[in-house]
């Protein structure tokens, strides 16, 4: 996510050198290339014509003190503007109403709304503590209704039920009805998308936002669309009461810049971010920690959070107290270990909140999360000897594993390796050798080679 965007705004800052002032004529080639970036991350070019000319404006005349470089400088300024751009504060959901807090979630066919749906509702349950209960006004796209009923089972939401034949008002005005009766906390109702705007579908879900009458209207766009989010997001915002965005699939696109344009256009803050598949992978969006990430300064606060919502207390403090007795790390452990990281979205996901500096000490590392499913699978091939004595594993029993497994011997070799790293390391952790284990952290665990 931003990579390319993150790249050219750091080779901007390196071209400013020895400058006592930022003046219009040293910043003019690194606005030019700022500008660039911004294109090439599919930034709409009316916000980024502001966006620029704000940076100018607050830099030109700024002082370089103390220990600062003109780029650092510079830094701070297009810092501060991306901040602005994307909101300035953290916006929180409004959920200040007679219960059920009603959440209408609109947008295209193929945004993602209906597993934002079901992701929002983990959200409010784990972080707000809500009764949540998910409703499907979608009678139109095969299999959606079962889709939100799958999410609802998966995340523990309620989830209303809907007969064969019925309309979207009428699913709705039953499903406030039984969320009064049952005493739910929100509602969540997943409307109908398109392949494009169209009357037929705006009348709709504004007939639906009449009746409904919702504490937030979320419009849910695919960052993936570049600028054609905006313009998406444009039209629903003058049919709509638009209360805020959840931008999704933040994971997969490079470019980003729908996250720059789409409050410009729209006037709504991002409330929401898609930044994983998993029902746990919807997290608030902060604008202050956005921008730091798209700068290569990371979010460490954001990787603090998702430690705390992702690793299981109990299993950590039982790990701490067997490498305290002095007890060895063996692979049952190396296997807790591997679930504990995938809770918290894969070592991908963790990488991309560390600083540029950090990252880049490992850049040449080659990130794959498919191989903690195949180490696991490695492990679990395993008898419960083997686990807690790797030693003992010699030639023949490597094969069997291997056959058990279906991956080669090389494979349980190099697993082998990682594990034995991973063995190191944990024994300096124990003894207080942080710096020594950061040095050993490449190769270390699987899907880091």
């Amino acid at each position: 996510m931003f990579d390319n965007l993150t790249h050219r705004l750091s080779a901007v800052i390196k071209t400013l050198k020895g400058e006592a002032r930022l003046t219009d004529d040293n910043i003019q080639d690194a606005l030019r290339e700022v500008r660039m970036a911004l294109l090439e991350a599919d930034v709409a070019l009316p916000v980024v014509r502001e966006f620029v000319a704000r940076i100018r404006e607050k830099a030109v005349g700024q002082e370089v003190v103390g220990s600062l470089s003109p780029g650092q400088a510079l830094v701070g300024v297009v810092h501060r503007e991306l901040i602005a751009i994307m909101g300035g504060e953290k916006a929180e959901i409004n959920l200040a109403t007679t219960p059920p807090a009603v959440i209408l979630m609109a947008g295209l066919q193929g945004a993602g709304k209906t597993t934002s749906s079901g992701k929002l509702a983990k959200w409010l349950m784990e972080q707000k503590r809500k009764k949540v209960l998910l409703v499907s006004c979608d009678t139109y796209r095969p299999a959606a209704i079962q889709q939100l009923q799958l999410l609802a089972g998966q995340t523990g939401a309620d989830f209303f039920p809907v007969q064969s034949g019925q309309r979207p008002g009428e699913i709705a005005a039953a499903a406030l009805d039984f969320a009064r009766k049952h005493f739910h906390d929100v509602m969540i109702v997943d409307t109908a998308g398109r392949l494009a705007v169209d009357t037929a579908m705006m009348e709709e879900i504004s007939a639906l936002g009449a009746l409904l009458k919702p504490v937030e209207t979320l419009f849910v766009v695919d960052a993936m669309q570049g600028q054609d989010a905006v313009n998406t997001a444009k039209a629903f915002a003058e049919a709509l009461p638009l209360t805020g965005i959840v931008l999704t699939k933040l994971d997969g696109d490079a470019r980003g810049g729908a996250a720059l344009s789409v409050l410009h256009v729209t006037g709504k803050p991002i409330k929401f971010a898609g930044i994983a598949e998993k029902m746990n992978g919807l997290e608030a969006f902060h604008p202050d920690r956005m921008a730091s990430r798209i700068l290569g300064m990371g979010d460490v606060l954001g990787l603090i959070e998702e430690a705390q919502r992702g690793v299981d207390r109990e299993e950590a403090e039982k790990l701490a107290r067997k490498m305290k007795s002095g007890k060895s790390f063996d692979l049952n452990d190396f296997k807790a270990q591997l679930q504990q990281m995938k809770n918290m979205g894969g070592m991908g996901a963790m990488m991309e909140k560390l600083p540029a500096q950090l990252t880049q000490a490992v850049q040449k590392v080659k990130i794959d999360d498919r191989l903690m499913g195949r180490t696991e699978g490695i492990i679990d091939a395993m008898t419960p000897q083997e686990r807690t004595r790797p030693d003992i594993l010699k030639a023949s029993r490597k094969r069997r594993i291997a056959a058990g497994a279906g991956v080669t011997v090389q494979e349980v070799n190099r697993l082998l390796a990682q594990f034995e790293q991973t063995q190191k390391m944990m024994k300096m952790m124990s003894k207080g050798g942080m710096a020594k284990m950061l040095r050993g952290m490449k190769g270390m665990l699987p899907g880091m080679r």
